[in-house]
């Protein structure tokens, strides 16, 4: 108890202050295991990154060759014809990426389900390289339950993971802990151009659904007006973990579940105390 609390006091002033703060972006915290070698700590600037996102609309998907889960090449071209959905994870991320691309599938289910899985596909590409290889991406698919028959999970060569990420706007950095991201699942039209990128960990049937009806049905998709101010203060853009400049984690969401589960703890306690107290007034014989 007293090393819990001792944890808490520490830990809660800096993600406090963190919220505190309305002109901060809204990120999130989430751990990780191996890092790509060679690539630079740094932090991930919001505003670059978005600005890189959207200038990738407009622009044609490459060529590129990436390995399927059993390990055989797929051209990106195949996916011309149909809308398409890409997003960008890594394997070794257990909160964000994985709760990312499930809401990816609920928020597209229905569009499966009315329209048919054969009008459109999805592309989750796995940037970690040689991390995020086939059958890291096979395990991942299969540990999250992602079945979706249209949706393909690949993993491009470490030599073009620069190439392909910057073709789809999607920025990324290594941290002490994994890496920051963009939350990012980029829309590309039956042609093969990128016509929308849509943010945040949760997706409406405003942000993804519709949008993707329209694509199938050869519609043109409205121009967005947000800023990226608005966005943030709407969605989080970024899967964050550690600041080497700052030198601590921006928003660590474990702090919150260590508070949960030492709330949690202390109502488990008093909820015993209590029911002992009642247990032992009934076994007490009155006083005469």
């Amino acid at each position: 108890m007293a090393a819990c609390a001792a944890a808490l006091s520490l830990s809660l002033p800096a993600a406090a202050a963190d919220d505190a703060n309305p002109d901060k972006p809204k990120l999130t915290a989430r751990p990780a295991t191996s890092l790509s070698p060679g690539l630079t700590l740094t932090t991930l600037d919001e505003n670059a990154a978005f600005e890189r996102s959207q200038a990738a609309i407009g622009q044609p998907v490459g060529n590129f060759a990436l390995l399927d889960r059993d390990g055989k090449p797929v051209e990106m071209s195949r996916f011309k014809g149909k809308p398409l959905l890409v997003n960008f994870i890594y394997t070794a991320c257990f909160q964000v990426c994985p709760t990312t691309t499930r809401n990816l599938q609920k928020a597209i289910d229905e569009t499966v389900s009315v329209m048919g899985a054969d009008r459109f596909n999805i592309v989750t590409i796995g940037f970690n390289q040689p991390f995020d290889s086939p059958q890291a991406m096979k395990d991942f698919a299969k540990r999250y339950g992602l079945d979706l028959p249209n949706w393909e999970f690949l993993s491009p060569a470490p030599a073009i993971v620069g190439d392909v990420t910057q073709n789809f706007g999607f920025s990324y950095v290594a941290t002490p802990a994994g890496f920051d991201h963009l939350n990012q699942v980029t829309l590309v039209d039956a042609d093969g151009r990128i016509v929308r990128q849509v943010y945040g960990e949760k997706f409406t049937p405003k942000d993804l659904a519709e949008p993707l009806k329209l694509l199938i049905a050869n519609s043109a998709i409205p121009a967005e007006a947000s800023t990226v101010k608005e966005l943030m203060e709407r969605v989080r853009i970024l899967c964050s973990v550690y600041d080497p400049v700052s030198g601590r984690y921006r928003t660590n969401y474990s702090v919150y579940m260590m508070v949960a589960g030492f709330l949690t703890f202390v109502g488990f306690t008093i909820y015993l105390s209590i029911n002992m107290w009642r247990n032992r007034r009934r076994e007490d014989p009155p006083v005469a």
